[in-house]
């Protein structure tokens, strides 16, 4: 009869007991073993009847594999319930035994069985687990200083350093920067769980809020609503936001905290929706308002200047504020590229 071993990989981000067919089977075929002292799902196995006997952590991978051999040829079936590290180590001994068995004319059948696996978004899990685990007692004591207000500026730096990977077409450093804004995210929402209960929510209740306003908000995949295209999801968009924001000022939703040439940009939007003039006190169109600076270069006669091209941007579908940083970037370009001359 062929010594049977099996080596079981569960993941950690799936609920104990929520396991395969398969991994069932194979739990009750034979003696089962793990070094993981506090391995996630023996409690569950246990429950099920399941004994799980724990290996000494400090045996070293090809004393595991020899242990299990030794029990799969006096039991029939040894498993092995990997840790939550997958257990490598233990996986290459017992490729060897397995090996050195067969060339001794023993056989000896070698299973991989996966008992449980992530599904997308499963990382997420570890976000939450990390940040806990940076706030908990023992943790970073810089971590365990912060607060919304201290961490305020961070959010904005992560923000742009994306939005910057976003210019520079630069996929693996996005990839990074959105990990960094997502670790403020992740942030703030450990530090309203710790608030008082007037003031608590947690992640979960962010997560449950943009899932709500998403399926609200596209009544055209969720519901029944039929669109003719790109054009009418905006104007239905903009209409259900309306609708929740009913009594407030269109303007309240408004970011004031933004860059100048966007904030600008936003309210003159605001003001066509409500057919409302775009003009400041002011007043004058562009050329008017460039004699105006010339003659008087105030701030005042800057910011009506500036208000207005942004005004005359929009009207022809201009991002003034992504203009100006692209004429930004090639200028630092031309910086750069000066310095190397000069060197």
């Amino acid at each position: 009869m062929a010594a049977r071993l099996v080596l079981l990989i569960t993941s950690p981000r799936v609920a104990p007991g929520l396991l395969t067919y398969d991994a069932w089977t194979a739990l009750r075929s034979g003696v089962v073993m793990t070094r993981d002292q506090d391995h996630p799902q023996r409690d569950a196995l246990a429950s099920a009847g399941i004994v799980t006997e724990a290996v000494d952590p400090e045996h070293s991978p090809v004393a595991v594999a020899r242990l299990l051999l030794n029990t799969a040829r006096e039991a029939g079936t040894a498993v092995w319930l990997a840790g939550t590290g997958g257990d490598d180590d233990v996986a290459h001994a017992l490729a060897e035994q397995g090996v050195a068995a067969a060339e001794r004319g023993e056989q000896v059948d070698l299973e991989v069985v996966y008992g449980s696996w992530d599904t997308p978004g499963a990382r997420l899990l570890d976000v939450v687990a990390t940040m806990d685990r940076l706030r908990s007692p023992g943790g970073c004591p810089w971590d365990a200083e912060q607060t919304h207000d201290s961490l305020a500026p961070y959010l904005l730096e992560e923000a742009y350093e994306a939005f910057q990977a976003i210019e520079d077409g630069d996929s693996a450093a996005l990839r990074e920067e959105l990990g960094d804004v997502l670790l403020q995210v992740a942030f703030h929402a450990r530090l309203a769980e710790e608030a008082g209960e007037d003031e608590r929510w947690t992640i979960d209740d962010v997560a449950a809020g943009l899932v709500d306003k998403l399926v609200r908000r596209h009544p055209h995949v969720f519901g029944d609503r039929t669109v003719s295209g790109a054009d009418e999801v905006v104007a239905n968009w903009d209409a259900i936001k309306a609708a929740e924001r009913a009594g407030k000022s269109s303007v309240a939703g408004v970011p004031m905290a933004a860059p100048a040439l966007t904030l600008a940009a936003t309210l003159q939007r605001k003001a066509v929706k409500l057919g409302a003039s775009t003009a400041t006190a002011a007043g004058g169109d562009l050329a008017a308002l460039v004699e105006d600076w010339t003659a008087d270069p105030s701030a005042d006669a800057a910011g009506a200047l500036l208000w207005a091209a942004v005004d005359a941007m929009r009207a022809h579908d201009v991002d003034a504020e992504s203009a100006l940083r692209a004429k930004a970037r090639e200028f630092r370009d031309r910086l750069v590229a000066a310095e190397q001359t000069d060197r």
